[in-house]
């Protein structure tokens, strides 16, 4: 059965973080106990070695893990507030991260979450450090020690503009811990880390086909407290973090931080103010720091828009000039409420957990017909329209999981979508090829994309739907998470999920003296993998199930990948640890 909860402005952020260190000890017990003992932290699950920064090279300079009151002298948490200037890029292509973090700083409840202030160098100082994340509908309170990645006393990730500040530095080592390595960070979305610093719901604008209101709708967003981004498409590889003639970077994530309207030669102007994670490299063109239509511009408005102009990359440009050179806009609402309305409403949400299993259920796109309705369906049934409507809002996304985490096995973001068809009244049943043979989509995503997300806003009648979540390819096996936000309660249903059978209980293992030849050989493969902790990971799973079945006789078997092998053991995981 799916989730259901409500959801209506702060209300995603009041939940308790889940403990995630391995042997299941929150960051105050660890602490207190660093503190009893007289020693400092050392995190067993993300040590200070190589492994932690890179999974597919070698470490290419002589890097050592240094604490920050080894750096420096009197080091600080936080030094005069958190704000976006303590953002400077490292040696990691994470800039899609930092835009995320810079834009984290407005807004200061969501950072008190993200950032918990109970942690400093002065009091209780244990070399522990702690972070809140959101992960499919749950929040995680991540551990690190403070031991972070330096050449000749100077931090090579990223760092704060003062040399004696460390929050940044030690939230991007927890999140890097969150995803397995420093180098599962590397390229990105920014939308992607808004998200897991909110819980909340993204939308994309491409400012070349953007609506006319684009404006309005990103000074909405601001003011709701919303987070931005926006970037520069480029056409090969090659241009990746090219520098423009105007001082901007093509390939390259940047954080929106203001928008305002100026009085200007007896004209309004539009502006938008942009900060680049490095800290520097701005705009030169017009509205720029230094340039000359800042001097017809009211001293006190001036003074009060221009509060720095130094070069900390951060800049102004007409709104007409940003649509021009930037190609896309990526907003993180903290609910679902449009930025198209002024209306603040309560939002229902149904969420559910799936797999896409290579054989079973990943069918693909509605281009493979004949697999396509093997994929995962849910019914969902929209009984009363939006207040003063008759019709109903629903905003779905669609979110891949884990996919960080399993680059170091060789995989990476799948291209995924979703599509929406008015369900049959009578039926409820999985619906088989036919019916998206003869039946056309009443809604779906815009496109298929290699996004961790995928999120559709609609208007839909009362009545019941279909959706069906997919890989672009068919065969393509991945774990997903689908969040339906409804502004009146909607039953959902996952299709197949109600299953009623008399089946016989199974039967229990053998006994040692009982045990079959097969089962003895099974015994002993898995002493031989597992070793003194008897515990196995996925690659141990996948090499004990294939060397099994491989032997099969009465079965074709080509061999389980990584990915089912993986969601064998989240089937089985009821610990919410992270591994």
């Amino acid at each position: 059965m799916p989730l259901q909860s409500s959801l209506s402005g702060r209300g995603s952020n009041s939940t308790k973080a889940l403990d995630t260190q391995s042997d299941g000890k929150s960051f105050d017990q660890l602490r207190n106990e660093c503190l009893q003992n007289g020693v400092l932290f050392e995190d067993p699950d993300f040590p200070a070695v190589d492994s932690s920064l890179f999974f597919s090279q070698n470490v290419p300079v002589n890097i050592e893990w240094k604490r920050p009151p080894e750096i420096c002298q009197n080091p600080k948490f936080i030094v005069g507030g958190a704000d976006r200037t303590d953002i400077c890029q490292g040696q990691l292509g994470d800039c899609w991260l930092l835009a995320a973090i810079a834009s984290l700083t407005l807004k200061k409840d969501t950072l008190a979450r993200v950032v918990p202030h109970d942690q400093d160098f002065d009091r209780r100082y244990a070399g522990i450090f702690h972070f809140q994340f959101w992960q499919h509908n749950k929040w995680l309170d991540i551990v690190v020690d403070d031991r972070l990645p330096s050449v000749r006393d100077n931090l090579i990730m990223l760092h704060s503009a003062s040399n004696n500040e460390f929050w940044s530095a030690l939230l991007e080592k927890a999140y890097a811990k969150l995803h397995g390595s420093y180098e599962s960070l590397k390229g990105g979305s920014t939308m992607e880390a808004m998200e897991d610093f909110t819980g909340g719901v993204g939308e994309v604008y491409e400012t070349k086909n953007s609506p006319d209101n684009l404006f309005g709708i990103m000074k909405k967003a601001l003011d709701r407290g919303s987070m931005m981004g926006c970037s520069i498409d480029i056409s090969s590889s090659a241009e990746s973090e090219a520098k423009t003639s105007t001082g901007l970077v093509k390939g390259h994530a940047y954080s929106i931080t203001g928008v305002e309207e100026v009085n200007y030669r007896g004209r309004k102007v539009k502006l938008v103010r942009v900060r680049n994670p490095w800290g520097q490299v701005e705009w030169n063109g017009p509205w720029s720091d230094k340039s000359g239509e800042w001097d017809y511009v009211d001293q006190s408005e001036k003074n009060r828009i221009l509060q720095r102009s130094n070069d900390d990359g951060e800049f102004w440009m007409e709104f007409e000039d940003f649509k021009r050179n930037y190609d896309k806009v990526e907003i993180c609402n903290m609910t679902p409420d449009s930025l198209t309305d002024n209306s603040t409403r309560h939002w229902e949400v149904n969420m559910f957990e799936g797999s896409w299993i290579r054989g079973s259920t990943a069918g693909g796109c509605r281009n493979f017909i004949d697999t396509f309705w093997t994929n995962p369906q849910f019914k969902l049934q929209l009984e009363d329209a939006d207040d003063d409507d008759d019709v109903c809002s629903v905003v779905i996304a669609l979110m891949q999981k884990n996919r960080r985490q399993l680059r170091k096995e060789g995989l990476d973001l799948e291209t995924i979508g979703f599509a929406v068809y008015k369900a049959p009244e009578e039926d409820d049943d999985q619906q088989g090829k036919d019916f998206f043979r003869y039946n056309a989509s009443k809604a779906r995503s815009r496109t298929y994309i290699n996004m961790r997300e995928v999120a559709e806003r609609f208007t839909l009648p009362p009545g019941k739907y279909l959706l069906v979540p997919t890989t672009f390819q068919p065969h393509h096996e991945a774990d997903f998470l689908v969040r339906i936000f409804s502004e009146k309660k909607a039953n959902a249903l996952e299709m197949g999920s109600n299953v009623d059978a008399d089946l016989p209980d199974p039967p229990m293992p053998s006994t040692p003296e009982e045990e079959t030849d097969e089962e003895k050989g099974l015994r002993r493969l898995f002493d031989q993998l597992a070793g003194d902790d008897n515990a196995i990971d996925v690659r141990e799973l996948q090499q004990m199930l294939n060397g099994v079945l491989s032997r099969r006789k009465e079965i074709k078997f080509d061999g389980l990948s990584l990915n089912t092998c993986h969601s064998i053991m989240n089937l089985m995981d009821v610990s919410f640890h992270i591994n």
